[in-house]
């Protein structure tokens, strides 16, 4: 009971410090919010990259043409070679006939000149639309079924698709670094707020000592003050995450610029976001304040 009221009475001297102290627990809280907000927004870039990365890897489709002169017979053994391959998740027939179809649907001058053709004179291919499961090796499985007789020739997007992973990549990597850095200069800006604010009240603190608290009393309202600084800190990074992020995602539809561009949904998206952003502004003021006592106070 009585370490519960200690606690209690620390956690009040915490928030009374807050208030005391405001112009400086300002500082802090500016500091967190600013740092906070730009995390948001990495953290936030960080995992639609991600999602981009994996939409992209989820439509990889190897086009497989056909060669005009095969027979149906033929067609089928393709079909049959091609899965046999040990990366084929699904192989989906497209005749030149039903290609011919939908472009004349996409355009009345299509339509016009496609009309004119008889089947014998559809210059199109029939082909095979193949899925992948592991999207890293699609290279290696194109080259296997360009290689069957009867295979015209294979597309599937060969040198955009890994330019635009391989860009995805690089995007994520440095929007983690750029998280972890500003976690640790918010960490190293509190730690010298705290120490002016420590440097403020050496009075109250040696006034303390003397009537026989320990490290751990003198130390305990700092590191309060400190988690109080950082919730405080997060209350708009959070407000911007949740509000903000879904007024994007209504405007946009959830699709930037292509169908490959797709934003991960709000919810529970956001709410994840906001949880590690208040968890970051936790950690990093008790943390920062705890650093700062102890080299400060020498405890």
């Amino acid at each position: 009971m009585r370490n519960i009221r200690i606690l209690i009475k620390n956690i009040r001297d915490g928030f009374k410090n807050v208030i005391r102290n405001f112009s400086l627990s300002l500082a802090s809280i500016s500091c967190i919010t600013v740092t906070l907000l730009i995390v948001a927004f990495a953290i936030v870039g960080s995992y639609n990259v991600e999602n981009f990365t994996k939409v992209i890897r989820d439509d990889f489709t190897i086009v497989v043409y056909m060669n005009n002169s095969n027979t149906e017979e033929t067609e089928a053994k393709i079909k049959n070679e091609i899965n046999g391959l040990s990366n084929i998740e699904s192989i989906t027939f497209n005749s030149k006939k039903d290609i011919a179809n939908e472009m004349k649907e996409e355009s009345e001058i299509f339509n016009t000149i496609i009309s004119s053709w008889s089947d014998s004179e559809n210059p199109l291919y029939d082909t095979y639309l193949v899925k992948v499961k592991n999207s890293e090796k699609i290279s290696n499985t194109a080259s296997k079924i360009e290689k069957i007789e009867g295979v015209e020739m294979v597309r599937y997007g060969e040198g955009m698709i890994e330019s635009l992973l391989s860009i995805f990549k690089i995007v994520e990597k440095i929007l983690i670094v750029i998280v972890v850095s500003l976690v640790l200069v918010t960490a190293f800006l509190i730690i010298n707020t705290i120490k002016i604010t420590i440097f403020s009240r050496q009075e109250e603190i040696e006034i303390k000592r003397l009537v026989g608290a320990s490290n751990f009393s003198i130390k305990q309202p700092f590191v309060i003050e400190g988690l109080f600084i950082g919730v405080l800190g997060s209350i708009i990074p959070v407000l911007v995450t949740i509000y903000g992020y879904s007024v994007l995602y209504e405007k946009t539809g959830g699709i930037l610029f292509s169908k490959f561009i797709q934003l991960v949904e709000p919810f529970p998206f956001t709410f994840e976001v906001s949880l590690v952003l208040v968890l970051i502004g936790i950690v990093v003021g008790m943390i920062g304040s705890s650093k700062a006592v102890r080299k400060y106070l020498k405890i």
